[in-house]
């Protein structure tokens, strides 16, 4: 006899793990299916040129605070080698009145009339007293130089003061720089590591000819400099074509950032720049893209970079970590920002 007990149902916990199972399948397909496509090698190196430059932004600004600590630096150490000398000078000044204090209580511990009435030679009496003025008078005198001196050293311990906390924010500031530059490059080379061997191998490459096929010194041609200043300081700079680019307080002679190598070169030409972008373009005369001549400095990319202009619409500059000095055409180097003649 055939049994009519109904099939037994499955169990709450089979279902909802079959239900899971199928869930994860669909979205697992479903990423498969909508999963952004692996970035192509033109797309590789426009996000790693960004990255560049957002590195070279933070290492302008590095180099800023830099420059700015090794100032107030030695603005701190010229206050407190002051402050030395003039408490030295205090110390002497109150030895001074010491000995004043000493020779008056030797000469006038008694009431000048009491004095004068003991005394047997009102002469020899009258001597002492003038000698009592005199002393007293240069007690007085050894005081006000006392507090005089004491107001310009308190003045100056506030002044050291200030400068040391100023001192504090900017090394402060230099970390931070330093650390955001240092992230955008360890970003820009995960985004390189993602490319094969051959991508990577083919960047470099281009890499390399663009930075060894300027030849050995720049040719002004029919370009003349706008001043013997700039003519030198671009010469000085072709001498370094084929350097490697360094990142942050790199100012030569065998590597460079960008306004490291332009400071250099205006350095050997004989003239003296700070050091950063930022800096650089408030030096000399504002001048136009039009009216560039060989020797100007030329700024790009919000004034995050520099090189000097060589002429035919060129510039020599120091370009991004992994490049060499070169000269290249400023269409391929960012937007104009700005132009400076030193």
């Amino acid at each position: 006899m055939a049994s009519h007990r109904r099939p037994k149902s499955p169990s709450r916990a089979r279902v909802t793990v079959l239900t899971a199972t199928a869930a994860a399948a669909v979205a697992l397909t479903s990423q498969a299916a909508h999963a952004d496509p692996k970035p192509t090698k033109s797309e590789v190196k426009a996000k790693v040129d960004k990255l560049y430059d957002e590195a070279e932004k933070a290492s302008e600004k590095y180099n800023g605070a830099k420059e700015q600590q090794d100032k107030l630096k030695k603005e701190v150490d010229a206050i407190q080698d002051k402050v030395a000398r003039e408490q030295a000078e205090l110390n002497s000044l109150r030895n001074e009145l010491g000995s004043i204090a000493t020779a008056q209580y030797r000469s006038g511990g008694i009431d000048p009339s009491v004095q004068l009435f003991f005394s047997s030679d009102p002469d020899d009496f009258l001597d002492q007293a003038s000698a009592l003025d005199s002393l007293t008078a240069k007690q007085a005198e050894s005081l006000d130089k006392i507090q005089s001196k004491q107001r310009t050293l308190a003045q100056e311990r506030k002044e050291a003061q200030d400068k040391l906390s100023e001192l504090s924010e900017v090394r402060e500031a230099l970390g931070k720089s330093k650390k955001a530059s240092q992230t955008k490059l360890a970003a820009a080379q995960h985004l390189l590591n993602t490319l094969t061997a051959a991508e990577r191998a083919s960047l470099a490459a281009a890499d390399l000819r663009a930075s060894r096929g300027s030849g050995a010194r720049v040719e002004l041609g029919n370009e003349l400099p706008a001043s013997a200043l700039g003519g030198a300081a671009l010469q000085a700079a072709s001498t370094r074509i084929g350097m490697p680019y360094s990142h942050s307080v790199t100012t030569g002679p065998n590597s460079f950032d960008c306004s490291g190598l332009t400071q250099w070169a205006y350095h050997q030409a004989g003239a003296e720049i700070t050091r950063t972008t930022y800096t650089q373009i408030n030096q000399g005369t504002r001048i136009s893209q039009s009216a560039l001549k060989p020797g100007d400095l030329v700024f790009f990319n919000g004034n995050s970079h520099v090189g000097l202009y060589a002429g035919g619409g060129n510039v020599l500059h120091a370009p991004y970590p992994g490049a060499y000095v070169r000269v290249e055409s400023m269409s391929t180097i960012g937007s104009f920002y700005g132009a400076v003649r030193i």
